[in-house]
């Protein structure tokens, strides 16, 4: 035997109980092919072990939400809460529309957003409502009488007379929203609801046409401002002709999900008897009943719409359509005897703790309805 056939022989003896270690297994035995050279032959591959098919768990759909938002002068701080609760979550807001108070947190919210995010959101609404409180004078007496005078009072001289300079502090609480930005690039979609003096019809601006003069006339109130002009033509508070749009909304939106905040109390007295009481509760029923109308108008229209075969991109809207209410009439005592002119601080933070406190029970609502369905063993053929 060649000294280099010793060697070889001697080579594999060493390394072949190494690789065996190494591998766990058998080493490689070198095959000699014709020719003389030494190759590894490779190990024969195994037939791949059967794994149980991956079964993929749904992942929870993120919520994007459309709102209504109705006006109701100071009472718009519940709205305040419910917004300030929803701005906690992941929530993808698709389009907003209000009027009057409702158009304040609108604006307020998409500027907030514009400028950064859900945390600057949330600092906006506290700090235009506390700005608001501030620039308010302090009432005097229970809530359920505050503003009433002021009230009476505005029914003897018109606003033309007692304010003829058409001092309103609104337009300076506004000053901290980029108008001009927001036109620009809006952060989602806005529907401003005012009233057109000429013939009582509804307007909506949308968001490329925001400014401060839109929002002043979707809250301006004809016994205590002056009517605002916008191209020649004077609007009124958005709320005598839709509080807040709900019809345009649903229209314009991409959401499955609207949710309507509710601020004006739907029940009253049996029967008022003093003019106060009188002056509120024609208040209460005036800003409301345009609300329950198209609630109305919405609901006869969704189940028509289910009843038919899906024609058309407004009926298959219709037909997805999920439809929230959160009303402060809900979670507020005594609701339909306060003040919608009182803007003392601690009625406006306990309004706000009653929306968070609204949003957090329709969270909850919404989490126990998605678990159930995520249980829910799939139907056959699915």
């Amino acid at each position: 035997m060649h000294n280099s056939q010793k060697l070889g022989r001697a080579l594999r003896a060493f390394i072949s109980p190494v690789l065996k270690h190494v591998t766990g297994g058998e080493a490689v035995r070198p095959l000699r092919p014709p020719g003389g050279s030494l190759v590894e032959k490779p190990p024969a591959e195994k037939p791949p072990a059967e794994r149980p098919p991956r079964v993929e768990k749904p992942r929870p759909k993120k919520l994007r939400l459309s709102l209504a938002l109705q006006g109701g002068g100071s009472l718009g701080a519940f709205t305040w809460g419910v917004l300030d609760r929803l701005l906690e979550e992941e929530i993808g807001f698709d389009a907003v529309s209000g009027a009057s108070a409702g158009a304040i947190n609108a604006v307020i919210l998409a500027s907030g957003l514009a400028r950064g995010g859900r945390p600057a959101a949330r600092q906006a609404l506290a700090a235009f409502w506390k700005k608001a409180s501030e620039a308010a004078p302090a009432h005097a007496g229970s809530r359920a009488s505050s503003g009433l005078a002021f009230d009476l009072s505005t029914r003897v001289m018109s606003p033309y007379q007692f304010n003829p300079l058409d001092i309103n502090p609104l337009r300076s609480l506004l000053g901290e929203v980029d108008f001009e930005a927001l036109r620009a690039e809006p952060p989602l979609r806005l529907l401003i609801g005012a009233t057109r003096v000429s013939d009582g019809r509804l307007r909506v601006f949308r968001e490329h046409q925001i400014t401060r003069d839109v929002v002043l006339a979707s809250a301006c109130l004809p016994l205590l401002q002056h009517a605002v002009s916008i191209d020649g033509e004077a609007y009124w508070d958005g709320g005598y002709a839709a509080n807040p749009p709900l019809l345009p909304l649903v229209t314009a939106s991409r959401a499955s999900d609207v949710m309507v905040v509710q601020i004006i109390p739907t029940e009253g007295e049996e029967l008022p008897r003093t003019s106060p009481e009188i002056i509120r509760r024609l208040n209460q029923m005036t800003f409301n009943n345009s609300l329950l109308h198209d609630l109305d108008t919405l609901s006869s229209m969704m189940e028509l719409a289910r009843e038919q075969e899906g024609e058309g991109r407004l009926t298959r809207k219709l037909q997805r359509l999920r439809l929230h209410r959160v009303s402060a009439e809900d979670g507020v005592p005594d609701l339909r005897q306060m003040s919608a002119f009182n803007l003392d601080w601690e009625f406006l933070v306990d309004l706000r703790d009653a929306g968070r406190a609204a949003a957090e029970a329709w969270l909850s609502r919404q989490r126990g309805q998605a678990a159930a369905a995520q249980a829910r063993p799939p139907s056959p053929g699915s």
